[in-house]
């Protein structure tokens, strides 16, 4: 047992690198047991020299956490946020905004060459928005601490194992991010605190929803409890004593959630629990650079494929001759469908389809299209694109929230299919993380 005790002595080490989940990456100098073995250091930047000290060790790469620097980069900045580097929400809010999205376009880049063995033609300009009070969407643990004899409430600590303590949040939408205090101390004063594992919250451009999922039902007193605060607050509560089915609002009677598009004159429509980009600024550039690099001319046809609630799907209707949506959760297909209607668009349908498994059966695959638009979920796109006729098919965009699968994918329509990467680049959708958001230009060779 003694040989696996971890040596916590703190030791000076230099950051050679930064690794995609934001550790500074640095090897074990000579003249040590390891020497040359790699080990990530939570906490520090390329260039610096750090004490460090050691939290766990494996067969090929050790960690490590920084306990002091010694040389900071020029690009360190003060955490802006009080609970850096122990919640595990944010990981470079020590690295200037303007260094975070160059890091996250090196990544991209990396990924391409070493999973895709491909490389752009072009790289695009990162897109950026709003680097604070941005996410509108999100999941918040909760958990009744007796030692501490409190309610904690707040996104999970580097350690998943552990809630973070928070008492705001710089990233999270002002009206929840300043609030997390209140809402800890509303579920700490109700009789079923321990029976609250989490709140999600979801905003709209008039509406902020929180969602109480509860394990047993609530007390008249409880209830009470949250309309008052509702109203206090200004927020739509809704509860969750089951699936995703059983949500339902508690107060107001009637919640309508929504978030306009502009400059598409479209507005959106969703549930508390549906999925939507979390940054509304990026959200709307986003959409802007995808319309424009698909190139759509009036007499296109085009598949938007993992469509969602139709984010880019309707915006794309005001500009297509027809756009034919797909998505595998039946509920969105349906707010989608019901979204066309609300924004008079009859140029767009929607089909509900598993767009991993085989889709030989599906009449929407046979028809012919001009252009082709990817959003998928970090597993990527690979199921679909190996099934897909790409024959007849101008331009492809792929948005993806994942650059590993994107890499992947990219690899197969270039180096199978014989398509062109013609450029990509990065989108931050989530400033202050290690997420990448990117995008990317496929055209026939």
């Amino acid at each position: 047992m003694a040989r696996n005790r971890i040596d916590q002595t703190p030791f000076p080490i230099d950051i050679l690198d930064l690794s995609h989940d934001g550790r500074g990456v640095a090897r074990w100098p000579e003249g040590t047991a390891h020497a040359g073995k790699a080990i990530f250091v939570a906490g520090a930047l390329p260039g610096e020299r750090v004490m460090a000290k050691q939290t766990a060790k494996s067969r090929h790469f050790d960690e490590a956490a920084t306990v002091e620097v010694l040389a900071a980069s020029a690009d360190r900045v003060d955490a802006r946020c009080p609970h850096f580097g122990t919640c595990g929400g944010c990981v470079l809010q020590h690295l200037a905004e303007d260094r975070q999205i160059l890091y996250k376009q090196q990544v991209l880049l990396d990924n391409l060459q070493r999973i895709g063995h491909v490389q752009p033609g072009t790289l695009l300009p990162p897109l950026t928005d709003a680097a604070w009070g941005y996410r509108r969407k999100g999941r918040l643990s909760v958990r009744r601490v007796e030692k501490k004899d409190k309610t904690l409430v707040g996104f999970r600590e580097a350690d998943p194992r552990f809630v973070a303590d928070l008492g705001e949040c710089h990233t999270v939408i002002p009206q929840i991010g300043l609030k997390l205090g209140a809402i800890a101390a509303l579920v700490d004063g109700m009789d079923a605190r321990r029976d609250i594992p989490q709140i999600e919250f979801i905003a709209g451009d008039a509406t902020v929803a929180l969602v109480f999922r509860h394990l047993h039902p609530l007390g008249e007193r409880d209830r009470e409890a949250l309309v008052a605060f509702a109203k206090a607050h200004d927020f739509a509560i809704f509860l969750q004593p089951g699936g995703i089915d059983s949500v339902h609002p508690l107060w107001p009677e009637q919640a309508p959630l929504s978030f306009a598009l502009p400059q598409w004159n479209v507005e959106l429509k969703f549930r508390p629990l549906d999925f939507i980009q979390v940054n509304a600024g990026l959200n709307q550039k986003m959409i802007a650079r995808t319309l424009d690099l698909l190139d759509v001319q009036a007499e296109d046809r085009v598949l938007d494929l993992f469509c969602g609630l139709g984010n880019f799907t309707l915006p794309l209707a005001r500009v297509a001759r027809e756009v034919v949506g797909v998505e595998g959760e039946a509920g969105l297909v349906a707010r989608a469908r019901e979204n066309a209607t609300h924004n008079a668009l009859a140029n767009v349908q929607f089909h509900a389809a598993d767009l991993a498994q085989d889709l030989s059966g599906h009449a929407w695959m046979k028809a012919g299209f001009d252009r082709l638009l990817l959003d998928p979920p970090r597993s990527g796109a690979d199921g679909v694109l190996k099934q897909l006729p790409l024959k007849g098919l101008k331009r492809i965009v792929y948005v993806s929230c994942h650059p590993g699968s994107l890499a992947r994918d990219a690899g197969y329509l270039v180096n199978e299919r014989g398509w062109r990467l013609v450029s990509a680049g990065v989108m931050d959708m989530f400033p202050h993380t290690a997420h990448v958001e990117s995008i990317a230009v496929f055209e026939p060779k």
